[in-house]
């Protein structure tokens, strides 16, 4: 299987399971990214303005704010974003991506990069849009990211190796059900909590 056919594949399944009761989904995944986010104790943190099919992070951007976390979101630019603070309020722009208005990037360093994705390999890669933007935006800024965690609604894991090398590479994949946590020795292992 080719990339492409996986990204449909998962794309369906995806579009399916936002019909059927996605905030209770949402609501376990951005708890179980809560509780890490407090146990670490990090102050940084880059979510994204989700999409219909992507886990709603919002009730999860407004938690952080409160608690005086950092929270960053992209505002695009060209073929890829720049990071800037969340702050109200948020305009829809291409795609139907929601952004908030324009302000300063954002340069220091970010305790943990929360992505959604599409699903991802063997190798802990990510398979997103195909659109390529996380991909160049992490090229140029990956080295101030500690963490990176890939979140779906859904289970979408490749059998085998599809992705690229310049394709985005996590440390977690959290869905509604799964924690998948990526081991040096032993690739992918599935856990029960973070």
């Amino acid at each position: 299987m080719n990339k492409t056919v996986f990204r449909k594949k998962c794309v369906k399944k995806l579009k399916k399971r936002a019909l059927f009761r996605p905030y209770g989904n949402d609501k376990r995944v951005s708890e179980k990214l809560y509780r890490y986010i407090k146990k670490m104790n990090y102050r940084v943190i880059m979510l994204y303005m989700p999409l219909k099919i992507e886990v709603n992070v919002h009730d999860l951007i407004i938690r952080l704010r409160k608690e005086k976390s950092v929270v960053l979101v992209p505002f695009m630019v060209g073929k890829s974003f720049r990071l800037v603070k969340y702050r109200l309020p948020v305009k829809v722009k291409n795609f139907g991506v929601k952004e908030p208005n324009i302000s300063n990037n954002f340069y220091k360093k970010i305790d943990l990069a929360i992505v959604p994705v599409i699903g991802m390999d063997q190798r802990f890669k990510r398979v997103g849009f195909g659109k390529g933007f996380y991909d160049r935006f992490f090229e140029k800024e990956g080295d101030k990211i500690d963490e990176i965690f890939f979140v779906a609604r859904c289970d979408c894991v490749a059998s085998e190796v599809i992705t690229d090398e310049y394709d985005i590479e996590g440390n977690f994949y959290i869905s509604p059900k799964k924690i998948y946590k990526k081991h040096k020795r032993l690739g992918l292992i599935e856990k029960e909590n973070i």
